[in-house]
Formats: C-alpha cells, sequence, structure tokens
C-alpha cells in the first residue's frame, strides 16, 4: 500500500504520487480478495473474438475515413489487378506476331487456319483461331508499347491511391490510439487508491506504455494489410473466374486448407503472447521496485536475491515470447508452402489447357501471376496473425484497466466556507469485508483546534486521515465538514480545503520554487519566499548552487531527506488550507530544526483546524485534544496532562518512550 502526499488539491482525482510499499493498517499484500503482486493480471484466458471486436469498435468513430480508405482501397486494388489480364494482351500480340512472320503475305487469318486444319493439326488451328494476327506481318512492336504504356499507368494509379488510402488509414490509427490513451488517462483519474494499492506500479505502466504502443504498432501495420489483402483476394479471384473458372476452383481449394492451417497455429500462439505480455508486465514491475529501492537493496546486501529474480522473471517473459513468436513463425513458411503447391498445379494445368488450344499462352501467364497474387495476401494474413495475436493480447490487459471498478459517481453539492469544524459519526470502514478495521468511531474536532492523533503502527491513525481525504468511501457512518456530509460533495471540493504533509515526502522533477508552488501555482515570488522562509527552506536553498533553481530530480536524490521534507511543509504553507493534516511531518529533521518546525507548524496551525499524526509524544504536548486508537478505536482521548494522569493507554506509550531506556539502563 502506498502512502499520498497532497497539499492541495486542484480539484482533480488525478492519481497523487505513490510513494514506498506498505501502509501498516491496510492489508498486506497478497492476503485477502484480490491483494497480491499481480491481482486480476492475466488469470483468464484471453478471449480473443471479444477483446477483437471491442478493438475494432474502437475505429467507429472513424468510419467516414475507413470507408473513404475502403473505396479508394477497392480502386487501388481494381487498377492492380487488371494489369496481369492486359499484359497477358501483350504476350498474345507478341506470340501472334512471332508465329506470323513466317506466313505467307496475301493469305487471309482463316486461310491460313483452314490450312492448319487441313495439315492435320487441330491444336495448333485452335490455338490460331484465339490469336489476332496478319500472315507474314511480324511483331507489332507500337501495339505492344501501347499495351505496357497501359498497365504503367494503372499501376502508378494504383499506387497513388494506395498511398492516399494508407494515409487515410495511418490517421484514422493514430486517432483511435490517442483516444484510447485519453480514456486510459482518464480512467486512472477515475479509479479508487485501492486500485493502485493492488497493483505494482510497473504493471499498470506497462499497459499505459508498452500494452498502448503495441496496440498502435498492431494497427498500423495490419490494417492496411489486412484491407488490401481482403480486397485484392476478391478482385483477384474475380478476375480468374473470368479467365478460367475450372483454374479458378483448383486456386480455391488453397483457401480452407489455409484457414485451417491458420486457425490452429493461432489458437497455441494466442495464448503464448498473452503470457509474453503478462510477463512484461511483471517483469516491468520487478525491475521499477528493485531500482526505485536501490539503495535499500543496498544496504541490506540483497542484491543476489534481485538479480536471481530478474533472472527468473526474464527467464519466463523469454520462454513466452520465443514461443509465441516461434509458434507463429511457422505460419509463413506452411503458407508459402500451401502457395507454391497451388502455384505447380496451376502450371500445369494451365500447361495442359494451352497444349489443347482451350487457352491463350497470355491468359495463362495472366493466371499464374493471379495465382500468386491470390497467394500472397494470404501469406500475408499469416504473417500478419502473429501481430494481431499479439496486439489483441496487450488490447485485452488495456480493456482489463478500462473495465475496473471507478470511485463512486462524484455528487453536485457544494461545501460552504470552510472554518474546520469537523465531525466523524458512527464510522466504519475496512480495506477487506473480513477484516474490520474502524467501528463505530465518533469524534468531533472544533474550528481552530490541534487534534493530535497516536496508537501503536496499524491503529488507523492514517486510515483516520485517508477517509477526511475521501481517498476511500466510508462502509458506513458519515464525516461532515462544517455539518456538511463530505460525500455530498466532489472529492475535489474536500481536498481543496485540506493541506497534508506527510511523513513519506515526494517531489517532483522540477525546481525548488516550482515544488513550493505546486501547494498553489498562482503563487507570487514574494508569496513562495515568504512560505520558504516560514518553514525555514530559504536557510538552504541559498546554499545551493543555482538558488530556488536549483532543479530536484525526481527521487529528490540531491537533496536531504530533512531538506525534503521541510520544502513539502514549505508547499502545505503557501496552499493556506482550511484544514491541515501533518502525518509525523517533521520525522525527518534534525532536533534543532524540529524545535523551529514547531513554531512555523503552530504560527501555521493559528486560525485552522490540524489533525496531527505522531509518533513522538513529545511533539504534541501542546495539542488542544489528543486521540489514542487502538485497533481501530478510539479507546482514550483528552490532554496531555489529562491523559498522563488517567495512566492509561496514552500513559503507557508515553512511558514507553521516554522510561525504557532509563530502566534498561538501571537493569
Amino acid at each position: 500500500m502506498s502512502e499520498i502526499e497532497q497539499t492541495q488539491d486542484t480539484g482533480t482525482d488525478a492519481p497523487t504520487p505513490v510513494k514506498a510499499n506498505a501502509r501498516p493498517d491496510a492489508p498486506p499484500p497478497g492476503r485477502g480478495p484480490g491483494h497480491g503482486p499481480m491481482a486480476g493480471t492475466g488469470e483468464k484466458a484471453a478471449n480473443f473474438k471479444q477483446s477483437l471486436k471491442r478493438l475494432v469498435s474502437a475505429l467507429r468513430p472513424e468510419r467516414a475515413g475507413m470507408i473513404s480508405a475502403i473505396v479508394i482501397g477497392v480502386i487501388s486494388v481494381a487498377l492492380s489487378v487488371v494489369g496481369p489480364k492486359i499484359l497477358g494482351r501483350a504476350t498474345d500480340l507478341l506470340l501472334a506476331g512471332w508465329i506470323s512472320k513466317d506466313m505467307p503475305e496475301g493469305m487471309t487469318r482463316e486461310q491460313v487456319i483452314e490450312a492448319t486444319i487441313a495439315s492435320g493439326n487441330e491444336q495448333l488451328a485452335e490455338l490460331l483461331r484465339r490469336l489476332d494476327f496478319v500472315p507474314g506481318e511480324g511483331i507489332d512492336f507500337a501495339a505492344i508499347s501501347t499495351v505496357l504504356l497501359f498497365v504503367l499507368a494503372l499501376y502508378v494509379a494504383s499506387g497513388l491511391f494506395s498511398f492516399l488510402q494508407g494515409w487515410i488509414l495511418n490517421t484514422a490509427v493514430q486517432r483511435t490510439v490517442y483516444r484510447m490513451r485519453q480514456q486510459v488517462a482518464s480512467k486512472l483519474q477515475r479509479l479508487p487508491l485501492s486500485y493502485f494499492d493492488k497493483q505494482p506500479r510497473g504493471e499498470i505502466l506497462s499497459r499505459v506504455t508498452n500494452d498502448i504502443d503495441n496496440v498502435s504498432q498492431t494497427l498500423q501495420q495490419t490494417l492496411s494489410q489486412m484491407l488490401n489483402s481482403l480486397l485484392m483476394v476478391i478482385g483477384v479471384l474475380a478476375m480468374m473466374f473470368w479467365i478460367s473458372p475450372t483454374l479458378a476452383l483448383i486456386a480455391v481449394v488453397s483457401i480452407p486448407i489455409a484457414m485451417v492451417l491458420v486457425a490452429i497455429i493461432g489458437k497455441r500462439s494466442q495464448k503464448l503472447f498473452a503470457q509474453n505480455w503478462k510477463s512484461t508486465g511483471e517483469l516491468n514491475a520487478h525491475i521499477e521496485e528493485a531500482y526505485t529501492g536501490h539503495s535499500l537493496v543496498k544496504v541490506f546486501g540483497r542484491q543476489r536475491e534481485v538479480e536471481a529474480e530478474f533472472a527468473r522473471r526474464n527467464q519466463e517473459l523469454f520462454e513466452a515470447g520465443f514461443g509465441a513468436q516461434f509458434i507463429s513463425g511457422i505460419m509463413m513458411p506452411v503458407m508459402m508452402f500451401v502457395g507454391n503447391l497451388n502455384y505447380v498445379v496451376i502450371a500445369v494445368v494451365g500447361g495442359l489447357r494451352v497444349a489443347s488450344g482451350t487457352m491463350n499462352i497470355g491468359d495463362v501467364q495472366a493466371f499464374i501471376q493471379y495465382s500468386r497474387q491470390f497467394t500472397q495476401p494470404l501469406t500475408q494474413v499469416a504473417s500478419m496473425a502473429n501481430l494481431m495475436q499479439s496486439g489483441v493480447a496487450s488490447a485485452e490487459r488495456v480493456f482489463e484497466l478500462l473495465d475496473s471498478e471507478e470511485m463512486s459517481p462524484e455528487p453536485d453539492g457544494v461545501l460552504p466556507v470552510t472554518r474546520g469544524h469537523v465531525e466523524f459519526r458512527d464510522v466504519e470502514f475496512s480495506y477487506s469485508p473480513d477484516k474490520p478495521l474502524i467501528r463505530d468511531l465518533n469524534l468531533e474536532a472544533l474550528p481552530g483546534q490541534t487534534i493530535a492523533i497516536v496508537g501503536p503502527t496499524g491503529a488507523g491513525k492514517t486510515t483516520l486521515v485517508n477517509l477526511l481525504m475521501r481517498f476511500y468511501d466510508l462502509d458506513g457512518g458519515s464525516i461532515t465538514m462544517d455539518g456538511t456530509d463530505i460525500a455530498t460533495v466532489p472529492r475535489g471540493e474536500v481536498r481543496s480545503k485540506i493541506g497534508m504533509v506527510l511523513q513519506d515526502t515526494w517531489l517532483f522533477g522540477g525546481t525548488i520554487r516550482e515544488n513550493i508552488a505546486y501547494g498553489r501555482p498562482d503563487a507570487t515570488e514574494a508569496e513562495i519566499v515568504e512560505a520558504a522562509t516560514a518553514t525555514f527552506v530559504d536557510r538552504f536553498v541559498h546554499s545551493l548552487p543555482d538558488g530556488y533553481d536549483t532543479v530536484i530530480d525526481e527521487e529528490g536524490s540531491n537533496v536531504s531527506a530533512g531538506e525534503k521534507q521541510l520544502i513539502t511543509i514549505a508547499r502545505a504553507f503557501l496552499a493556506d488550507p482550511a484544514l491541515l493534516i501533518l502525518d509525523e511531518a517533521t520525522s525527518s529533521v534534525d532536533t534543532r530544526t524540529e524545535l523551529l518546525l514547531q513554531q512555523a507548524m503552530s504560527a501555521l496551525r493559528t486560525g485552522r483546524t490540524s489533525f496531527v499524526i505522531a509518533h513522538r509524544l513529545s511533539t504534541i504536548r501542546d495539542a488542544d485534544l489528543i486521540l489514542v486508537m487502538e485497533d481501530g478505536g478510539i479507546v482514550e482521548q483528552g490532554t496531555h496532562t489529562e491523559l498522563l494522569e488517567a495512566e492509561g493507554a496514552y500513559h503507557r506509550l508515553y512511558q514507553s518512550q521516554f522510561s525504557a531506556p532509563a530502566t534498561e539502563e538501571a537493569a
């Protein structure tokens, strides 16, 4: 589980930066329903048909472009497929000229054919009947040149239409993927914090980046080829049946063979592609976790274990990727084998028909070209099958994210001007239904009060604050601010009134000035400096090379832990919220700075209600009300003096902090 740092919400439910691994009072990963390093990921077999249908439906807003692409594709393919037929005409002209050059001049075409029949060569006579020739004229190169130029013009026009079709389809695909990224980004903002608690960050990032990129590449590479291949098959089949229905039927026999082979191979490869992308997400999650906590790995000497885990996950990815690519790669040679068999049969049968005089040699030549053009799109479809399998597997993972349960709908209520009167009424909450955490909790914080919350780890202190921030919805009861139930107003409205500083800090990649101004983007330079001065950031900023313009990397490794905490406190100071939440906000600073910060926090808390979660009881002695929590409930409440006099749970906590060392020394 992750802690979230937020100083002031801007009105959106965008996921705030997540830090470190486990909230003590949340269910541990791997326990309870839905918890685990890969909960909900890759557990079901890929539903190829449903995911493919949904992926295609994502193209629906591009209907106009797709229809235009289909029309242009039909024109392009039509111009392309008539080419071999016309080239066959050139072959017939060449053959007729070559045969006619040795014929005696002065004879007519019919006389030559009759003389050939009279000589007993009826097959040659049949061939001559199908040719257009003039005895003794020879080869008509002008006519052949005209035919070739016409075919060249057809192919150029077909290429231009194909280019236009590709441009339209590419635009449609990129718009579709653009919308998909927008949907995912919007979905992430609507997902509850519990979703991010259950999913490793690397796994989410893999779906948002790798999987969407793979979908984009799949659509871009296959959509145009698939459309052209289907149109080519239809066009070529029409031409083949026009030239010779018998040979066309022979060619069509290869279609069911190819479809059966593609189905058998594709069914096996789909499972491997689904596993491949699942393994990719797991490996990304491991890498992100290992290198985010790289220093911790070094401190505890766990490099070997991290490397071994990486090697194991990397091997799983290798095996899944190799298997998927190997099996899907079989499609191409298998389809080429089927195509070559088809080519041989057509060449033999076509040659026999030419020899018998029932077909022109130009028609056989055209038909052989068509047989190649017929098997080529089938081979392309087979070669694209592995891309489709991979792309649909990625699309399914993206759809799983898009189908995840969202936060409850935002109400339309309005939060009045907040004075800081907060009340918990019969609040009940649990992270897991079978493990209750907070039961029947009641609490009232008056405007301007400082409420300190103490208790052992796992007592529910941070959970209480998260409920106030509406990071989670209640199971029962209500929380009100100035009499208004916060469940009846938008989350952004609630969070915009609250400033929050956590023990686990997070700084964004940017300058110190930008990190402080994140609390209030419209703040002036003077206001930023004032907040930095009040929280003692100004003391160390001037020792940095670029002052407030010093760029902090994403992990904040170029400033100390205490300096990071000071910057986050300055961020909250600048936000000037009506309600302040401090979750052990001074734990990372030295004793002297802590004393100074206590003064700053005292000024910051003036006039506003503050909730302070503390483990060091010395920091909350001046709190107006101290709540002692155990097992999700408030067991004691009162001032510091009152609770010590009661000698209950607070007294035991106090004694454990201040008396234990002396007792041990005495012992």
